[in-house]
C-alpha cells in the first residue's frame, strides 16, 4: 500500500504543486484547505502516515491546528511537518517546540520536498516497528516470568501440607478487589503476581514447623512470623518489579499498626499489601486446616466486617464484603 500524506494549505497552487511532486514519487496525497477541515476529517476517517501543515492560514493557523491535533488520541502520534515561507528562526524554533518533526520552506524545491517526506515516513515506520518489537519482547518476557512465578507459587503451596492452591486464590481475590477498586489492567496483573508470591518466605521456614498439626509454641510462632522478611529478601533481587518484595513483606501488617514485621500504620502500608491482607485473611478462613474445617460464609463475613478499620483497610474490606454478598452459593473457598 502506498504511503499516504495529507497536505494542508489555504493556497490552491501550493496544494497542486505538492500533490504533483509527491504523486510522482508514488505517494498518495490528500489535499485540504484548512486546519478545521483536517481535524474534522481525522475524527471520522483513518490517519495518514504524515501531515504537511501550513503555518499561516486564515481561521486556525498551523500552531492552533497542531495543538488540537495532539488532543486526538488516534492522531497525536502522526508526524507533522510545517510548511512555511517565513525565514524567521524564531518561527522554526516555535514549530519544533510545538511538536512538529521538521519544516519545509516554500516555494517547494521538488527534490527537497520528496526526500524530506520520504525520509520522515521511513523514519516513522522504523520507530513504530521498533516499538512493536519491544512490546512483543516485553509480552514474551512477561509470559515467561508469569510461568516462573506460577511454578514458584506451586512450590510454596506444596511445602505446606494444609494449603491447596492458597497462593493462587489469594492472587485471584486480590486481583478482583483491585479491579473493583479501579486498578487498570497492568496493575491488576501486577497485584496478581504479588499475591502468588506473598508467602514465598515460607520456603525458608522448616517443614516441621510449617506442617506441625499441634498448636505452635511461642518460639515456633516467632519463626513463622519471619516469613515476610525472608520473602522480601528473596524477591528484592527482582529489580524490575520492586512491588513484589513489598507485597511479601507487608501483607501481615494491620491497618491499626498492630501487625508485623514493621508495625506500619494505615496509609504507610503499601496499598497492594493492604489488598493482599484482606484476600489472605479471607482465604485462610475459607480453607481447611489441621485443627478445623473451613468457616461458614456467615462467620467469615462477620470476621471481615469486625476487622474493617482495625485489621483491614475499610475500603478493601468493603469490597471483600460485597464479593461475599454476591457469592450466594459460597463458591469462593477451598474445594
Amino acid at each position: 500500500m502506498a504511503d499516504w500524506v495529507i497536505v494542508v494549505d489555504d493556497d490552491e497552487t501550493n496544494l497542486k504543486v505538492a500533490g504533483h511532486i509527491l504523486s510522482k514519487a508514488h505517494i498518495r496525497v490528500t489535499a485540504m484547505r484548512s486546519g478545521e477541515r483536517l481535524l474534522k476529517y481525522l475524527q471520522e476517517m483513518e490517519v495518514p502516515d504524515l501531515i504537511l501543515l501550513d503555518i499561516m492560514m486564515p481561521g486556525m493557523d498551523g500552531f492552533e491546528t497542531l495543538s488540537e491535533l495532539k488532543k486526538l488520541e488516534k492522531a497525536r502520534n502522526v508526524p507533522v511537518i510545517f510548511l512555511t515561507a517565513d525565514e524567521n528562526e524564531g518561527t522554526e524554533a516555535r514549530a519544533l517546540l510545538a511538536g512538529a518533526v521538521d519544516f519545509i520552506k516554500k516555494p517547494f524545491v521538488p527534490e527537497v520536498l520528496t526526500l524530506r517526506v520520504m525520509h520522515m515516513i521511513d523514519l516513522d515506520h522504523l520507530q513504530k516497528s521498533m516499538v512493536e518489537e519491544v512490546e512483543k519482547k516485553t509480552r514474551e518476557n512477561r509470559r515467561l516470568f508469569m510461568q516462573v512465578v506460577a511454578s514458584l507459587a506451586t512450590a510454596i503451596d506444596a511445602k505446606d501440607t494444609y494449603t491447596n492452591g492458597h497462593s493462587e486464590r489469594v492472587a485471584a481475590y486480590s486481583r478482583e478487589i483491585a479491579r473493583r477498586y479501579g486498578y487498570d489492567g497492568k496493575r491488576q496483573e501486577d497485584i496478581y503476581m504479588m499475591g502468588l508470591l506473598h508467602d514465598v518466605g515460607k520456603l525458608g521456614i522448616p517443614d516441621a514447623i510449617i506442617n506441625k498439626p499441634a498448636k505452635l509454641t511461642q518460639e515456633e510462632y516467632d519463626i513463622i512470623k519471619t516469613h515476610p522478611v525472608l520473602g522480601a529478601g528473596i524477591l528484592r533481587n527482582i529489580k524490575d518489579m520492586p512491588s513484589l518484595a513489598s507485597g511479601a513483606r507487608w501483607h501481615h501488617e494491620r491497618y491499626d499498626g498492630k501487625g508485623y514485621p514493621d508495625g506500619l500504620f494505615k496509609e504507610s502500608i503499601p496499598e497492594e499489601a493492604r489488598i493482599i491482607a484482606v484476600a489472605d485473611a479471607y482465604d485462610a478462613m475459607t480453607s481447611y486446616r489441621s485443627y478445623r474445617s473451613l468457616l461458614s460464609q456467615e462467620e467469615v463475613r462477620e470476621e471481615i466486617e469486625k476487622g474493617s478499620g482495625s485489621q483491614f483497610d475499610p475500603r478493601f474490606a468493603r469490597i471483600m464484603l460485597d464479593m461475599i454478598d454476591e457469592d450466594r452459593d459460597y463458591k469462593m473457598k477451598e474445594e
